[in-house]
């Protein structure tokens, strides 16, 4: 949002929540600490950038099972950090889904 102006995420995720009759809670995941930017960095390195980012909101998240929605996953340290915070708030399952997977180059394969 900061970067653009305009959340691309959002974008996707809230017409899906209306199309297919899902409730849409961004606020029930929220990162707890800025981040570097993951351009340019290894697989390794962006695993260690991602590690613990997240905050789930329990009262949102227990029991429930949980869409979440990326733009693009490349090595996915963004959705893995997101699921692991929202299984320690109690999710009963979680689903990732991306419009896009970045191809494999400069030594970013999945770690």
């Amino acid at each position: 949002m900061q970067e653009r102006g305009y959340n691309q995420t959002d974008l996707i995720a809230h017409p899906l929540s209306l199309a297919l009759g899902l409730d849409y809670r961004p606020g029930a995941l929220k990162r707890k600490r800025e981040t570097a930017s993951q351009v340019g960095l290894s697989a390794v390195e962006r695993r260690d950038n991602m590690q613990d980012a997240f905050f789930a909101d329990p009262r949102f998240i227990r029991g429930r099972v949980v869409l979440v929605v990326d733009d693009v996953a490349t090595t996915g340290s963004t959705l893995s950090s997101c699921s692991e915070s929202l299984y320690q708030s109690g999710a009963a399952d979680v689903f990732a889904l991306t419009v896009a997977r970045a191809l494999p180059h400069h030594g970013l394969h999945q770690v």
